[in-house]
């Protein structure tokens, strides 16, 4: 399946007023877990501008410790990846903990880039587009497009990059669990 770009959603939707806002259920992982995710397959074209303007100003700024760092994180995750892929143990603990091994990986890439070169660069290019999408996916509430676009990706009817980085850190569902889900919610 031919992978394609969400389209940009409108910026009065991405950041409306605060009525859309919510604090996440903590009591909830999963809930919590489940409006992460969405918000990211949703928004995750204007997720991709924002952060590239981000990593654009600290590019200009530091061009060299940028193209380190990037090139860091994208080698540890993918380390990672690959390992967990192999180990079940590994597996397991990423389905279970998405966030632990999020935070994982950026803290193997942190310790690698302090020694290699600039940890500003790391915080400012790297982590802060991860953290200003991470506040703004628990925050914000989903609505019905949202949740269409979502079962759409979710059953394989498009696939998308956010969806690939989600598959690799196994934070979709099986395409069956979704669509016998979204069957059973289309009949009620």
């Amino acid at each position: 399946m031919e992978v394609q770009l969400a389209p940009v959603r409108a910026w009065d939707d991405f950041f409306p007023g605060s009525d859309r806002f919510a604090r996440p259920d903590f009591k909830d992982i999963s809930k919590w877990n489940n409006r992460v995710v969405s918000n990211l397959l949703y928004y995750q074209t204007n997720y991709l501008i924002v952060a590239a303007a981000v990593v654009s100003i600290v590019g200009f700024l530091s061009p060299l410790n940028m193209l380190i760092g990037g090139a860091v994180v994208v080698l540890v995750f993918m380390g990672f990846v690959w390992v967990s892929h192999n180990k079940d143990i590994l597996r397991r603990l990423k389905k279970q903990y998405p966030t632990t091994f999020v935070v994982v990986i950026m803290l193997s890439s942190y310790f690698l880039i302090s020694y290699l070169g600039d940890v500003m660069v790391f915080m400012f290019g790297i982590t802060l587009p991860l953290l200003l999408m991470f506040v703004h996916a628990s925050l914000r509430l989903r609505n019905i497009k949202n949740k269409l676009e979502n079962k759409m990706e979710g059953i394989g009817l498009k696939k998308t990059p956010m969806g690939i980085i989600l598959d690799a850190l196994e934070q979709q569902e099986d395409s069956i669990n979704k669509l016998a889900d979204y069957i059973s919610k289309v009949k009620e």
